[in-house]
Order: C-alpha cells, then sequence, then structure tokens
C-alpha cells in the first residue's frame, strides 16, 4: 500500500497550481476547516487537498472550473441534518462554493464538527 506524502510543501504547490480565484476559495476552505478541526492531516490526493483523521478520509476540496467542492466522504449521512450538501451517491455529499463569493465559514465549521461526530 502506498502511503502518501504529507509535507507541507506538497499542500503548497497545490495552491501555486491553482489560478487567483480558485486559489482564494481553496485558502478559505482550508483555513475555516483547520480552524474548525485543527488536528485533521492535509494530503495532496488524486489532485485534491484531502483531510484526513487516524487514516480515514474525512472531507476534500475539490475545484472546477466555476467553483470548489468542499466533498465529504461520508456526507449521505449528513444530507438529511444540512440539506444544502449536493449529490446522490451512496456515501459522498459536497457543498458548492462559487469562486469570488464569501465562503459560508460557520456552515462550513458545523459541517466539519458534524462529519468528525460521525461513527467510525
Amino acid at each position: 500500500m502506498r502511503i502518501p506524502v504529507r509535507p507541507a510543501a506538497l499542500v503548497a504547490a497545490y495552491f501555486d497550481n491553482l489560478l487567483p480565484e480558485e486559489r482564494a476559495t481553496a485558502q478559505a476552505l482550508q483555513r475555516t476547516v483547520l480552524e474548525a478541526a485543527p488536528g485533521l492531516e492535509q494530503a495532496v490526493k488524486w489532485g485534491n487537498l484531502v483531510f484526513t483523521q487516524a487514516g480515514q478520509h474525512v472531507l476534500a476540496i475539490v475545484t472546477h472550473k466555476t467553483h470548489a467542492n468542499l466533498q465529504f466522504f461520508h456526507g449521505a449521512a449528513l444530507a438529511p441534518q444540512f440539506p444544502q450538501l449536493e449529490g446522490s451517491g451512496k456515501g459522498v455529499r459536497h457543498l458548492k462554493c462559487r469562486y469570488r463569493q464569501p465562503v459560508d465559514e460557520a456552515l462550513v465549521k458545523a459541517l466539519v464538527r458534524a462529519a468528525l461526530d460521525l461513527p467510525p
């Protein structure tokens, strides 16, 4: 099994490779996630910034052409409590954050805390 490299330099390189509007939104999401859960580990996987706890994927920042998704790996369990989440798969749900619009920090923090409270 491959173990992802987690140095801060790779996370910094992730942001360096984003367009300015993508970078601003992604950095705002990263800052808000880490304010809600400073113990999360960060790694660049699949071209996205992934946050893990005890080796388990919790959430990721996934950039697109017009928006960034804050993707929750077990978001289906959060969807009844947070109707803002989008998606229809078995587990993953996401919060869409449009570029050049402020991130709803209170909502992001509530989602992160709720995701961490889910049973493993």
